[in-house]
């Protein structure tokens, strides 16, 4: 690993860390695919701050996690040993907002009796950070110089598109390559914007009031079947072609969406590296853009495009395509380092 690396790893987990840290100071499961807001009864509470969120898998069943600086708080757990109800789910949280949750939090950190709901974080299986988005949507050629690689004119409107549920996967996942329909795989690191309040017609000023938090993704895609037709569906739609985590980190923590170093690497080797300032349309104007025409609700997600260096822009002769067997890992400033392996 190169020392470049080494050094930005070692600012994202300092960054992320720090973030549980301020959670210190400041104070029922759900099934993959329940629905949006599956278990969510009565008004939306205030969306909870200084957290950094993640998803515990557990036999195919979600239940919500918090990063903190005595490890990773089995919210479910801590909810039955102090008798709260609390969201027990990231849906639930996001659907139905904080109620009780940060005093939950606040509860069990400072308990002498509590150290059986705080688990090791690596013996965590982990589901994606958001289960049940009704939209997840994606930005065509965003970055400047992603455009340039691909002779693609800069767009004068940002060029949605999207990704069916299906794709969502999580880290340390899997993704079986559907070799029996394509052959030319890649990657595009992303910033993934997760809405917490519905959004129509919303200003750009105040865009960024409606958004929950912000995660690693990857838009993992199949480039024979996206350009197949003139629609990118069925390229980037294949199961488990969109990764997300590890962590979800509420927005209060990220107070520019657009200053974000953000990376990619196939076996070690880093192939994207990047900054979201040279996004084309920024996040509070694609927010803005996208609720003009259509209801943004909670949950719902952005995949905000992705920077130059995928394979699809090198010259033909230069293209080889990702196969069974890579390892890739995707890197965002204070949002953590999401991995997933091909098979």
């Amino acid at each position: 690993m190169g020392s470049n690396r080494r050094e930005f790893l070692k600012f994202a987990g300092t960054a992320i860390a720090a973030g549980a840290a301020g959670t210190v100071l400041k104070g029922g499961v759900a099934e993959a695919g329940a629905g949006p807001g599956a278990g969510v009864k009565g008004p939306q509470d205030e969306m909870p701050k200084g957290m950094t969120f993640l998803t515990i898998s557990n036999k195919g069943e979600y239940s919500l996690g918090v990063k903190t600086v005595k490890g990773v708080l089995d919210v479910r757990a801590a909810s039955r040993m102090f008798k709260k109800e609390v969201p027990t789910t990231i849906d639930d949280v996001i659907q139905g907002g904080d109620r009780g949750l940060t005093a939950l939090v606040r509860t069990a950190l400072n308990s002498d009796s509590a150290k059986s709901v705080f688990l090791d974080e690596s013996r965590i299986e982990f589901g994606p950070c958001v289960t049940n988005p009704e939209k997840i949507l994606m930005l065509g050629f965003n970055y400047r110089k992603h455009a340039m690689e691909t002779n693609t004119p800069i767009p004068t409107s940002p060029v949605l598109f999207t990704k069916c549920n299906n794709a969502l996967n999580a880290h340390n996942g899997v993704i079986t390559l559907p070799t029996h329909v394509a052959t030319m795989f890649d990657y595009e690191v992303e910033l993934v914007v997760v809405m917490g309040k519905t959004a129509f017609r919303v200003s750009e000023a105040d865009a960024l009031s409606h958004v929950f938090g912000y995660c690693t993704g990857n838009d993992f895609s199949a480039r024979d079947l996206q350009r197949k037709t003139s629609q990118f569906l069925l390229g980037k739609s294949c199961d488990g072609f969109a990764p997300v985590g590890p962590y979800l980190v509420t927005a209060d923590q990220i107070p520019d969406p657009n200053a974000l170093k953000l990376e990619c690497y196939v076996n070690g080797e880093r192939r994207q590296s990047s900054n979201t300032s040279d996004m084309i349309f920024n996040v509070k104007t694609i927010v803005s853009y996208a609720s003009q025409h259509f209801t943004l609700k909670p949950g719902d997600i952005f995949f905000t495009g992705t920077p130059e260096g995928v394979i699809f822009g090198m010259p033909k002769e230069k293209q080889v395509w990702l196969k069974a067997g890579d390892k890739l890992t995707t890197v965002i400033e204070k949002l953590g380092e999401l991995k997933f392996a091909l098979v």
